[in-house]
């Protein structure tokens, strides 16, 4: 996987505690909780957001369709494009280890 660079060592060394906390997580429920007392709600539906578009992308839905079934912004759906394009392959890794999209992704 490609990585990009951090803006400082204490940032990367942050991420890493967070993604190990994350990692350490052994059910849908525990990460769901996890998310919900890490994060305020705008940044749980931005995320949430982000991912949900990840396989539609993928099936090359065209911009203007993921937006008109999702919702979401043509400029997330553009940066999102990107990050799966040029990003570090976490969006590739975890896509491709879902067997099943929750219903509300295949939508439409």
């Amino acid at each position: 996987m490609k990585r990009r660079p951090l803006e400082n060592e204490r940032s990367a060394e942050n991420l890493g505690f967070l993604a190990a906390a994350l990692a350490s997580l052994q059910t849908v429920e525990e990460v769901q909780a996890f998310l919900e007392d890490l994060c305020t709600p705008a940044e749980l539906e931005a995320m949430g957001d982000r991912w949900r578009v990840v396989p539609l992308l993928q099936d090359n839905v065209p911009y203007r369709e993921i937006h008109e079934r999702t919702q979401v912004s043509v400029t997330t759906i553009g940066r999102v494009a990107r990050t799966l394009e040029r990003g570090a392959g976490g969006y590739g890794v975890a896509a491709a280890r879902l067997s099943t999209p929750p219903a509300a992704l295949n939508a439409g």
